[in-house]
């Protein structure tokens, strides 16, 4: 049909196509979509017709006066979007608003009706052709996500999320296309373009198709980009090596899957390696590099020890924090300071740091016969721990006393109700006379002028707290640090139970680093030698002496509830201490799959969820398979906090009356068969 003129449009005709300028175009009231376009639709009209011209005319009327004549305007009965669209791009100065559109005039038909028609009877393209015909663009063409986006006016990040969806499996596509799949599950298993592994995730599906489930099953191989080794390599340093990244774009990945956890052992070995070396070149005997740090190592360990500073670094240290005490002075904090200031202020904290790490040296004899690990910190910092010394080196690095390289062994001591026999030699009742001079006393008289001493530096010993602090610090001190138990004379024993046998990595956690750490630090400062330490002790000051003791007393907690070992009144006081200390384990551990979910029943798994989430996701996932609820609790207890009963801290109670906690203590012998019952499905 041939285009007529403007002027022909004035004209009571219908049914013919004509080019009016878009200023002449105007919306029509009786247009049926009364809730107007949104920005993004609008834009995407806009960049449509800009690329590839008007493909659809718009349906117009004549504006007309309450008399009927002309005004010499049109109304827009279909086609309003393209109308704003146009205008868009006018405003843009991509086009002037005399610029003649495509419009087709229809006067016959009622224009609520046509614009009615125009949005209802119609089929939308299923989603699922739009993402293949996004791919064919991309790759019959050779369009990237940003051309692409700008020809159809979305964001390049839009587009690579349909580019991945249309590469997802054919088959997949296929189920997605006859409502088998959503695309919220469609979205999970574009994580990957592997055609086969998406249709054998899918193919293990089970009835919970879950798109975290499938997400999960998606990437059961690949490693976490928070996972410490992914940390310590980098993603530049893998993917140069060859290795791939597998990224979420449909949800928030963290930095995405590494895919091959082999090579990212290998290069957080080789990287490590390098470090062990420099740590080598400081003149240690070894270093050795592991992922993991090697508990089962054997080797007694050496601390740096306290080194006095020279005249000169005394005097730099001095005029070094004169200085810093003047930059910093009226500022909370760097970033008020001016950039020139906070500059310098840093340049001499490093100095002063460098100055005062030349306080603590490795002994010679240690350096030259020990070695250090270089491992993997839990958040995938380096962590390098010197000192070691092994078995077959230790004589060259810890030289012994004379007496004792010559073999000289301590008298055995004797029980304190333990009495000589009759007839010993040694028992007398004096001395002989004609005994020869600076001859020593003998061994019974010593014992009993012990025995008196003994009892005497019990009785003074009660009378002072403030030393009895001081002799038990020592005690426990030289015997968890020095494994001297002979070098306190108190007989007191703190035992150490080792945790990994009862927990399998509980010795890699972030809890146990810090466990470390505190050692380390009190290792560090003390003295090399044992029979310093008393006077390292009584040095401290208050404080840090009580500080020392609660660390030693610390080490020997024991709260194993263990089936073998059943000891009510022990675990009774364990919890009492929980109390006292406010424990609140749930900082440092979640119920996981690893950790108690996929470890306990299938009733237990509910029982959890409906405590710690609430009773209606507790039926939600009543009905699954062990291994889909155990992962569903998983996410659905994350973040709330919640503890199995042998985790929990009881809550303060006042003190019972005597009788009433024996009663209570019975009761806890009675009930503790229980607390072994919990038995994995």
């Amino acid at each position: 049909m041939n285009a007529v003129t403007e002027t022909a449009a004035a004209e009571p005709v219908s049914g013919v196509e004509i080019s009016l300028p878009l200023a002449k175009l105007k919306k029509s009231p009786r247009n049926a979509r009364k809730v107007p376009h949104g920005e993004a639709a609008i834009e995407a009209l806009a960049a449509s017709i800009q690329h590839k011209g008007l493909i659809q005319n718009l349906v117009v009327e004549p504006e007309t006066k309450d008399d009927g004549t002309p005004t010499g305007y049109y109304l827009v009965t279909a086609g309003e979007g393209r109308r704003l669209a146009m205008l868009v791009r006018a405003k843009r100065k991509q086009i002037k608003k005399s610029e003649p559109v495509r419009c087709w005039l229809d006067t016959a038909n009622d224009p609520s009706e046509i614009s009615l028609d125009e949005n209802v009877t119609r089929t939308p393209m299923h989603p699922a052709d739009q993402f293949e015909r996004f791919r064919e663009l991309s790759e019959t063409k050779g369009y990237g996500a940003e051309e692409i986006g700008a020809r159809f006016g979305v964001s390049p990040s839009v587009v690579k999320q349909r580019l991945r969806l249309g590469a997802v499996s054919p088959k997949l596509l296929q189920v997605y296309r006859e409502d088998g799949l959503t695309l919220d599950q469609l979205m999970a298993f574009a994580i990957t373009e592997d055609h086969a592994r998406q249709e054998q995730v899918f193919e293990g599906l089970h009835h919970n198709r879950e798109p975290w489930i499938i997400r999960r099953d998606m990437t059961a191989s690949n490693v976490p980009a928070t996972d410490r080794r992914a940390v310590f390599v980098g993603a530049d340093a893998y993917v140069e090596a060859g290795g791939n990244i597998i990224r979420d774009l449909f949800s928030e990945d963290r930095g995405g899957f590494f895919e091959d956890a082999g090579l990212l052992d290998i290069l957080a070995v080789e990287k490590l390696r390098e470090i062990a070396s420099e740590v080598e070149a400081e003149g240690w005997k070894w270093a050795e590099a592991h992922i993991d740090y090697p508990h089962a190592h054997g080797m007694r360990r050496f601390y740096p020890q306290s080194v006095p500073l020279s005249d000169e670094d005394e005097a730099r240290l001095d005029a070094l924090s004169t200085e810093h005490d003047e930059l910093a002075e009226g500022y909370s904090s760097y970033d008020e300071m001016p950039e020139d200031v906070a500059a310098k202020l840093e340049a001499v904290s490093d100095e002063i740091d460098e100055i005062l790490a030349k306080r603590s040296a490795y002994d010679a004899n240690v350096i030259a016969h020990g070695g250090a690990f270089v491992v993997l910190h839990h958040d995938g910092t380096v962590r390098v721990e010197r000192g070691f010394v092994r078995p077959e080196d230790e004589a060259f690095a810890d030289p012994q006393p004379e007496s004792e390289a010559e073999g000289d062994a301590p008298e055995p001591q004797a029980r304190e109700d333990e009495q000589p026999e009759d007839g010993d030699e040694d028992v007398q009742d004096f001395e002989d006379e004609d005994e020869e001079p600076g001859k020593p006393i003998s061994d019974s008289l010593t014992r009993d002028l012990s025995a008196h001493r003994t009892l005497a530096l019990r009785v003074a010993l009660g009378e002072r707290p403030d030393l009895a602090l001081i002799a038990l610090t020592h005690t426990f001190t030289a015997q968890l640090f020095y494994s001297y138990a002979e070098a306190g004379c108190l007989e007191v024993r703190p035992t150490v139970t080792p945790l990994g046998s009862h927990a399998d990595g509980i010795e890699d956690t972030p809890l146990a680093a810090k466990a470390n750490e505190a050692r380390e630090a009190w290792a560090e400062r003390m003295p090399r030698d044992v029979a310093d330490l008393w006077g390292f002790i009584v040095a401290l000051d208050d404080e840090k002496r009580l500080a020392l003791l609660a660390h030693c007393a610390s080490r020997t907690v024991n709260a194993l509830r263990l089936p073998w070992d059943r000891k009510p009144r022990t675990l009774q006081t364990a919890d009492r201490l929980a109390t006292a200390l406010a424990l609140d384990v749930a900082k440092d551990w979640a119920p996981t799959v690893d950790s108690y979910l996929g470890r306990v029943t299938k009733a237990h798994i509910v029982e959890a969820v409906a405590e710690g989430v609430s009773e209606d996701a507790a039926r939600r996932i009543a009905d699954m398979k062990k291994p889909d609820m155990a992962q569903a609790a998983e996410q659905l207890l994350a973040g709330t906090g919640w503890l199995p009963a042998v985790l929990r801290t009881p809550k303060a109670e006042a003190e019972q009356p005597a009788t009433v906690e024996a009663e209570a203590t019975e009761r806890q012998d009675a009930d503790e068969q229980d607390a072994y019952a919990v038995a994995a499905e």
